[in-house]
């Protein structure tokens, strides 16, 4: 009769209304996050790839289509083959780049104390959040002799005239790609200064004394382990950041830029949303980009699983 009653009592603790009932204060505490998320999140994800099967333009009803704005996407929008190889260029260049970059540092300034860290720290986080950031590098690249990159490189005699940086196709690629690297030192770098400063000091002596010799080998096999969630965090800021350029590009190179050249899918989908109104077919663009973050984030936390195994 015990086991009876036991099992009974095992299985009623499965079920989903026992545990909001022995949880409430903790899910009532939650609701208001969890509400804010639905709304604002879950529920425009899940309206946007409704709308991506629909022609709407805002001032109509939307309208069904089907498969049409994705086969129109794929086999008809020259421009968006060039935004889509520009972001996957971001993705591949600045993502694993910027991602060590921020792990790197973040475990330098890690081994200064104090005062010292934290102004450190500071000086690498603020190119992220400086709102007059496009500014200074409009002054870099402006393009006469009075522009700093210009005026530097004339004087050096490397070149013999000013280049217009941001109007001329085979340099805005690349000068983006490089001002995306100076601004990617974000929230994923204060992640992994967070999760560095709570690693267990013990357990290097552990591994000491199970045979790691040197700094990279506690790095391997003891920090990172230690700083999975901050690791995979940061991951997904990374990949985040670098699949959504589009601010760096409209101020800097314009939108349209010059041939298309610095296109990227966020761009080109803000010109579908934001200028012409084509919401279904915006709506496509955005949810191609989602699989394509989704996708990579999947394989990226599968890679860093591994990590010290």
């Amino acid at each position: 009769m015990a086991t009876k009653e036991a099992l009974e009592l095992a299985r009623k603790q499965k079920t989903l209304g026992y545990r909001l009932k022995q949880n409430r204060a903790s899910y009532v505490m939650m609701a208001p996050y969890f509400i804010l998320f639905f709304f604002f999140t879950v529920a425009p994800v899940v309206i946007s790839i409704g709308l991506s099967f629909t022609y709407f333009n805002m001032l109509e009803a939307p309208t069904f289509v089907g498969w049409e704005n994705y086969v129109r996407l794929i086999l008809e929008d020259d421009i968006f083959m060039v935004a889509l190889k520009n972001t996957m260029l971001f993705a591949v260049i600045t993502g694993p780049i910027s991602y060590f970059l921020c792990l790197l540092f973040a475990w330098i300034i890690n081994e200064f104390n104090g005062k010292l860290r934290a102004f450190l720290t500071l000086i690498f986080y603020a190119p992220s959040i400086v709102g007059n950031a496009y500014l200074v590098w409009n002054i870099i690249l402006t393009g006469d002799r009075y522009g700093l990159l210009n005026g530097l490189l004339l004087r050096l005699d490397i070149i013999n005239e000013a280049k217009v940086w941001m109007k001329t196709e085979e340099y805005i690629l690349p000068i983006l790609i490089v001002v995306q690297l100076w601004l990617s030192l974000g929230t994923g770098f204060l992640a992994f200064i967070a999760g560095l400063q709570t690693v267990d000091r013990s357990l290097y002596e552990a591994a000491a004394i199970d045979g790691v010799k040197n700094r990279w080998q506690e790095l391997y096999y003891v920090t990172l382990p230690a700083m999975k969630p901050q690791l995979m965090f940061g991951a997904v800021m990374q990949i985040t950041q670098s699949f959504a350029i589009a601010d760096i590009s409209i101020n800097l190179a314009g939108n349209p830029s010059v041939n298309y050249a610095g296109a990227t899918v966020v761009t080109h989908l803000l010109d579908y949303g934001s200028t012409k109104f084509e919401m279904g077919y915006a709506s496509a663009i955005a949810t191609v980009l989602f699989l394509l973050m989704v996708g990579t984030n999947k394989f990226v936390q599968k890679i860093l699983r591994r990590v010290g195994e």
